[in-house]
């Protein structure tokens, strides 16, 4: 069973010393002003109109329940090719990881987004007795907690998780850029290769589709079932 101190540790992400207004500025603006370095370039290559919905997919990301397994395959689905809308994702995955690195303090003020990750490590005994392989495995497990699309693994939760196991900021990034490289990929690869068998053979494809959705459908209702009884078990 751990401690209360265990939990606590999640809140050291805010910097230990007082932050002065110009590097504050700075850490909050840096994420941003990558992204958007990333964002508005894309306008010379791509259509006004797929523009606006590809920012539009980026926009809907942050904000749960949207999430990698739903996104990518939306965006590969109205005709961006797969590479965007896996480099997209992954980089939306690393700079929400980098906001929270810089400015855990100022995420923790933030309306709705500090409510969550308050209740987040105040269930922190809860989420890792439900995940005990995150803990066993430390660095990979928070890659494979990244790689796979479960609920809050984008780079907020990464963060947080990361943190909780003892991971230093440096090395919470490192694992989200690895877990998100390889999870979004995957998606993205396998989106296209049934959008592909779609058009060449529509009754194929979409029986395909919907293969593969019933059996990651079977396997989160599996996954959540087994984490009932451990939260029956641990009550």
């Amino acid at each position: 069973m751990r401690t209360p101190s265990f939990r606590i540790a999640a809140l050291e992400l805010a910097p230990s010393r007082p932050v002065h207004i110009p590097e504050r500025v700075i850490r909050i603006i840096l994420p941003f002003a990558i992204g958007l370095c990333y964002y508005i370039p894309l306008l010379a290559f791509i259509p006004y109109e797929q523009w606006l919905i590809l920012g539009g997919l980026m926009l809907a990301y942050i904000f749960p329940p949207a999430g990698k397994e739903s996104v990518i395959p939306i965006g590969i689905a109205v005709g961006f090719p797969w590479w965007l809308m896996a480099f997209t994702t992954i980089l939306m995955d690393i700079l929400t990881g980098l906001f929270m690195a810089l400015n855990f303090d100022i995420a923790l003020k933030i309306p709705g987004l500090g409510r969550w990750i308050r209740k987040f490590i105040a269930n922190g005994e809860q989420f890792f007795a439900r995940r005990p392989w995150l803990e066993r495995f430390s660095f990979a497990g928070v890659v494979m907690f990244v790689m796979f699309p479960l609920q809050g693994s984008g780079g907020i939760g990464a963060t947080l998780v990361g943190r909780m196991i003892g991971l230093s900021p440096a090395r919470v990034l490192l694992a989200i850029a690895i877990g998100t490289t390889i999870g979004c990929t995957a998606i993205a690869l396998g989106a296209e290769f049934v959008k592909e068998l779609i058009l060449a053979n529509p009754a194929l494809g979409l029986a395909v589709a919907v293969l593969i959705i019933g059996t990651l459908a079977v396997i989160y209702l599996v996954y959540r079932r087994k984490m009932l009884a451990r939260d029956s078990l641990s009550g």
